[in-house]
């Protein structure tokens, strides 16, 4: 028995991934059922105010007037003023002598750029750019789309 040595068996560090994986499909089960419950949106606390006026109010004063200016996919312009049929076919430079001219009569007169989904965002910082460089400071986007007549 001088002789004999046990066998050294040598020592291996391995990770065992079976439970790992067990942890991960669960986890894949779980996210995959909840998440069709997920909600799209954000819920936001607006805040209320007493004395601001909404754009229907300011274009129902007498010495104020609503000025949208339109652009289509095509990129034609239209202008309308306090709700009027919108004048269509009209240049930009057309656009801009209109505006300043109800601009002159009404200065406290909002002035509106919008486009329809078809219209590149190209079109509408163009016309936003030419407004400002004509000296029209106070210029906002459409944000609703309004009712052909």
């Amino acid at each position: 028995m001088a002789g004999y040595q046990p066998k050294k068996r040598k020592l291996t560090a391995e990770i065992n991934v079976v439970p790992y994986i067990d942890v991960m499909l669960v986890l894949l089960i779980i996210f995959m059922v909840t998440s069709p419950f997920v909600t799209q949106g954000v819920e936001v606390d607006l805040p209320d105010t007493s004395v601001a006026k909404t754009a229907s109010d300011i274009a129902g004063d007498s010495d104020a007037s609503f000025i949208i200016v339109e652009i289509d996919s095509d990129g034609n312009l239209g202008l309308s003023v306090n709700d009027e049929p919108v004048v269509r076919g009209l240049s930009l430079q057309e656009v801009i002598v209109r505006v300043k001219a109800e601009l002159s009569l009404a200065p406290t007169s909002p002035v509106a750029v919008g486009g329809d989904a078809a219209t590149p965002y190209a079109d509408v910082v163009l016309v936003l750019d030419e407004l400002n460089q004509a000296g029209i400071q106070k210029v906002g986007l459409l944000t609703e789309i309004r009712e052909q007549s």
